[in-house]
């Protein structure tokens, strides 16, 4: 988000001009890259940033609509009346600030499932230790908002913020995964699952260090808000390219046998591997088909008695 921000009770107010124009950037930017997801036929791998894209669009054009009424009234109708409009502003801002945080873990478990894909023993594992991380970091972090005194604006500013740093910090994990786990997962610097994540890892370095700048500089909201909007840019080209270029064949995975990969897949799959069933007893005739049926009449009709009939002699 690009436009101005309430930052503790007090309303901070960079160039409009500037704002204004990185807000249409956006907008237009998150429009071709999803023109460039859906003309290269991606959408089954990459449904969740498509919609993470859609959002982020769509709440920009309502931001700025918004912010537009809301100068209007300023100016026409009085501080009052452009105050209602501005708590609308605030209220959808966070909201699609923490539907965008959200969609990026969504992003995130999604991509480190296409990077791990060859190696499904390790796909499975390791999607199972992020779903629960996920879960606890989420929990922790939304839990850690509820501090007494908060309630209100206060306290939906806190629990989102607390979300995107969450995000954040599984994302740069998740980037760190990928520059190391690239070659051996049969991928390049010119694939689709590295340009996400690197995006990802752009926009999320960016949050954690706006957030802690504010956080001991608040006079510089309006500095930053303008170095923001102009990472974000900077991040939907990027996917924009990613996504509108060729992307390179994946290279076939070869693994020498004393690779850790190669391991730790066997091992995953052996520990995922369903057991065994066997038919205890009591099993019916209906369960079998006409010719097995036949096949164990006339297998039972070569058997030689285990006994004798009599047991003279």
């Amino acid at each position: 988000m690009s436009y101005p921000q309430l930052v503790r009770g007090k309303l901070r107010v960079a160039p409009t001009s500037f704002l204004h124009l990185m807000g249409y950037l956006e907008i237009a930017l998150c429009v071709a890259a999803l023109c460039a997801i859906t003309v290269k036929k991606q959408w089954a791998d990459y449904r969740a940033l498509g919609i993470l894209l859609f959002v982020k669009g769509s709440s920009e054009s309502v931001l700025a609509v918004l912010w537009y009424v809301h100068g209007r009234q300023l100016v026409a109708q009085g501080a009052a009346v452009a105050h209602n409009t501005y708590i609308i502003y605030y209220y959808i801002y966070w909201a699609s600030f923490a539907i965008e945080s959200i969609l990026a873990l969504i992003i995130v478990y999604s991509i480190f499932r296409l990077a791990m894909a060859p190696l499904k023993g390790l796909q499975s594992l390791g999607m199972l230790v992020f779903r629960w991380a996920a879960v606890i970091s989420v929990a922790v972090a939304l839990g850690s908002a509820f501090a007494p005194g908060l309630a209100g604006k206060d306290l939906l500013t806190i629990g989102v913020t607390q979300l995107q740093r969450t995000q954040g910090i599984l994302t740069l994990c998740l980037l760190i995964f990928v520059c190391f786990a690239i070659r051996p997962m049969g991928l390049s610097h010119r694939s689709r699952i590295f340009g996400v994540s690197l995006g990802l890892g752009i926009i999320a370095t960016n949050d954690l260090v706006q957030s802690a700048w504010i956080a001991h500089t608040p006079r510089m909201t309006t500095a930053y808000s303008m170095i923001n909007g102009v990472v974000i840019c900077v991040t939907l080209m990027l996917w924009t390219a990613y996504f509108a270029l060729p992307e390179p064949k994946r290279r076939i995975i070869v693994l020498p046998t004393t690779s850790p990969f190669l391991r730790w897949n066997q091992i995953s799959l052996a520990l995922g591997d369903s057991p065994g069933f066997v038919a205890v007893g009591g099993v019916p005739p209906e369960l079998f088909a006409p010719a097995e049926l036949e096949v164990m009449r006339r297998a039972s009709g070569k058997m030689v008695t285990p006994f004798p009939r009599s047991m003279g002699a």
